[in-house]
C-alpha cells in the first residue's frame, strides 16, 4: 500500500549575525486518507468500447512489430470495407426442406383423475364399465351407479368431453371412451392395535384412473353394423342355386 505523501516545504530565511548564511527549515505533512484509497480500488473504471476499425488497426500494428499471438498469426487480417459490411448484413435465403408436411390434427384426448382413497381393484370395475362406450352413455352409467367413486368419475368424463371439443376440436357426437385403465398409488400404512399388547399394520391403498377419448361409432351404428354382418352370413334355400356352400349341413333332410 502506497501512502501519498506530499511534501510541504516551509522555508524561513534567517541570517545569523555571526555566520551570515541562510538556513532552510522543512516540515513533511501527510495527506493520506484511507477512504479515498478504498474508493479508488473498489470502484470500477469505465472503459469505452473500441470500434472494429480501432481493433483492426491495433492488430495490424502488432503484426508489423511481430507481437501477434499464435492464434492471430494464422488469421488473415482483412480491413472492414463497405462491401464486406453489406455482404454481412444481407441475410441468406431460406432453403425449404423437401418432404415436410403440416402436423396432423389430433385424433384423441387423454384425461386423468386425482388419486382416490380406494383400492385399484374396486376402481377398475368402473373402468371396465365405461371402456368402449360412447361418452354420453358412460356419463349416464356413472350417474346411476351406486359406487362411491362414480360421481367423481362422472365429473371427470364431463370435463374431458368439454376439453376434447374445445382444445382438440373433436366431434362431440362421435366421442367414445376408447381406453380406460387404473394405476396404483401410494400405500399409506397405519398401526392397528390388537389384543394382548399386539399390533398390526393397516394399509390404505390409493388408485388413479386414466381415459382416452376418440372419435368412434355410436351404439345405434354398432347395432346396425352387427345386424348387417349377421344377415350377410345367412344362407337359405332358394329357387336359384347359390354359389355359397351350406355351413354345418345336417345329416338328414331339413323338411
Amino acid at each position: 500500500m502506497q501512502r501519498g505523501l506530499h511534501k510541504a516545504t516551509r522555508s524561513i530565511y534567517s541570517v545569523h549575525p555571526t555566520l551570515k548564511h541562510s538556513l532552510v527549515q522543512t516540515r513533511n505533512a501527510s495527506t493520506y486518507n484511507p477512504l479515498n484509497w478504498l474508493r479508488q480500488k473498489l470502484t470500477a473504471d469505465r472503459r469505452e468500447k473500441e470500434s472494429k476499425k480501432e481493433i483492426l488497426a491495433a492488430k495490424e500494428e502488432a503484426r508489423e512489430e511481430g507481437q501477434l499471438s499464435l492464434f492471430e498469426q494464422t488469421k488473415s487480417i482483412v480491413p472492414a470495407t463497405e462491401d464486406s459490411a453489406a455482404q454481412l448484413s444481407v441475410p441468406s435465403p431460406k432453403v425449404k426442406k423437401s418432404g415436410t408436411s403440416r402436423k396432423a390434427p389430433p385424433t384423441s384426448h387423454k384425461y386423468s383423475t386425482t388419486y382416490f382413497k380406494m383400492s385399484p381393484r374396486k376402481l377398475n370395475m368402473l373402468g371396465n364399465q365405461i371402456s368402449g362406450k360412447p361418452i354420453d352413455y358412460a356419463i349416464l352409467q356413472m350417474q346411476f351407479s351406486e359406487k362411491r367413486a362414480s360421481k367423481r368419475i362422472m365429473n371427470m368424463l364431463a370435463t374431458a368431453k368439454d376439453h376434447a371439443c374445445r382444445y382438440k376440436h373433436l366431434d362431440m357426437s362421435k366421442l367414445v371412451v376408447g381406453e380406460a385403465w387404473v394405476n396404483k398409488g401410494k400405500v399409506i400404512k397405519r398401526i392397528e392395535p390388537r389384543g394382548r399388547g399386539h399390533m398390526g399394520i393397516r394399509k390404505h391403498k390409493q388408485a388413479k384412473m386414466h381415459v382416452v377419448l376418440k372419435e368412434g361409432m355410436s351404439i345405434e351404428e354398432k347395432k346396425e353394423k352387427e345386424r348387417a354382418y349377421k344377415l350377410k352370413k345367412i344362407v337359405s334355400a332358394a329357387t336359384v342355386r347359390e354359389n355359397r356352400p351350406i355351413r354345418n349341413p345336417g345329416s338328414m333332410w331339413a323338411w
